[in-house]
């Protein structure tokens, strides 16, 4: 069983490590809206009366959209990083 210091201490440069899911979709529904959300990931919980529950009820119990989701996080916060350094 690994302990809580050994977990934070194997991922110190992860940018996912310690967000909850439900953190990274308010996110990303925060940066890009969810029309543009659904269709930069075309599923149904983006496109078709999307919210932040209905999201996360899909999203737990499917794995390969929420790689999908958490590819486009780390995305959105590279994209963030770079648009500040332009200003």
């Amino acid at each position: 069983m690994t302990h809580m210091s050994e977990q934070t201490s194997e991922q110190p440069k992860n940018p996912l490590h310690g967000l909850t899911l439900e953190h990274i979709v308010t996110e990303l529904a925060d940066f890009y809206g969810w029309e543009n959300l659904g269709q930069r990931i075309n599923i149904r919980c983006f496109t078709h009366d999307p919210s932040v529950g209905s999201s996360l009820k899909f999203l737990r119990k499917t794995p390969w959209a929420r790689d999908k989701v958490e590819s486009l996080y780390l995305f959105m916060l590279r994209d963030a990083r770079r648009m500040s350094r332009d200003v």
